[in-house]
């Protein structure tokens, strides 16, 4: 009689042999390396092995690292401010007050709402995929509005924001009831609420920085003479960089010529970034300024793409190939202090602030 048990257990193997010799059968011989692509490998393994090296140094550095930081993290409640002090615990400030919360959420709706229909525009009457989403959104909206008088605000603000909604429920209304809607039924929605947005900004904004004020000033006399000598990152993603609040805010206490030097603006791909993964960036360039001194005789060279010096060169050399000039940016000094945004009015044309678009007749 057969071993029920050991059935299985055969059948596997025999299952496993026969993939196995398949394979065998079927996969290309695997050619021996070439001296040469051994060499390449031999050199790439070199680079490899660096970073290995680098971030154990890295750690390193940071656990040495004896300044003062402040990291002014982008975040949707206005921005998180964390310090940091040699041998204390970190110190995290209180956040924005809810206005600011407010006021955002408020616009975001309003802009939230062209965003859901825009996709409709060309034919919004036969592609109704819009629909179930603003009756759902309506819902929110229509809630929120209802609440508005429990808000800790005040009472000109809650009318503003009342205001706000009623124009966002009045459109989707409009629209829910024609089932369809046109893109200068849209424009007008827009336009009309356009002008409680920028009251919106202002009130927010307000608040924003008038906390952060009151923060740093806090800080500046915690750390005495200490504030000469701390640092400072705030984050950024692109649309965010152009006057980007929490940088400009820290400029004004730690002054320009801490621009790019103990104040940097760090690029990111998130709205929001980890404080470990601020600091981390941050020692990357604390610690390669000082590579820079050691190798070149300057600690801001390394802010700079090295292979971008040879890159110019090149780019000069193949442009000079088609018998045009290259086109590239003036050199600055390693050590700029320059805005880590567009500052330059005559690279451009047109306006620059709201006022300027209300000038022009725009809005």
């Amino acid at each position: 009689m057969r071993n029920p048990r050991v059935l299985p257990i055969v059948t596997a193997l025999c299952i496993a042999c026969a993939s196995a010799c398949f394979a065998d059968d079927t996969a290309p011989p695997q050619q021996p390396a070439t001296p040469q692509q051994t060499a390449l490998d031999d050199i790439k393994q070199l680079n490899t092995s660096m970073f290995g090296i680098y971030d154990k140094g890295l750690a390193l550095h940071e656990k040495n690292f004896n300044h003062p930081l402040i990291m002014a993290l982008f975040s949707g409640k206005g921005g998180r401010f964390i310090l940091y002090r040699p041998g204390q615990p970190a110190l995290e400030a209180p956040s924005v007050p809810p206005v600011y919360e407010i006021m955002k959420s408020i616009g975001h709706c309003a802009m939230g709402t062209y965003a859901l229909v825009s996709p409709y525009m060309d034919d919004a009457k036969t592609d109704q995929g819009w629909v179930t989403d603003m009756k759902d959104y309506r819902g929110h909206v229509q809630t929120a509005k209802d609440n508005v008088d429990n808000l800790d605000i005040k009472p000109e603000e809650k009318a503003l924001v009342a205001d706000v909604l009623g124009k966002v429920l009045a459109f989707m209304d409009t629209c829910l009831k024609n089932g369809t809607f046109t893109s200068t039924e849209v424009q007008a929605y827009t336009r009309g609420v356009e002008p409680d947005c920028e009251k919106l900004i202002a009130i927010g904004s307000a608040a924003q920085v008038g906390h952060w004020f009151e923060v740093l000033t806090e800080w500046k006399k915690l750390l005495g003479d200490e504030w000469g000598q701390t640092y400072a990152l705030s984050n950024s993603i692109y649309v965010a960089r152009q006057n980007n609040i929490l940088f400009s805010v820290l400029v004004q206490f730690m002054g320009p010529g801490a621009i790019n030097n103990r104040l940097i603006l760090l690029e990111t791909t998130d709205f929001q970034a980890t404080p470990e993964g601020m600091k981390g960036a941050f020692m990357r360039i604390f610690t390669d300024r000082v590579l820079g001194k050691y190798f070149f005789n300057n600690d801001r060279l390394m802010d700079y793409e090295l292979l971008g010096f040879g890159g110019r060169a090149a780019i000069e050399t193949e442009m000079a190939k088609t018998g045009k000039k290259a086109i590239l940016p003036p050199l600055v000094p390693f050590n700029s202090t320059e805005w880590p945004w567009k500052t330059d009015p005559s690279q451009g044309a047109g306006p620059k602030s709201f006022d300027d678009l209300h000038e022009a007749g725009l809005l």
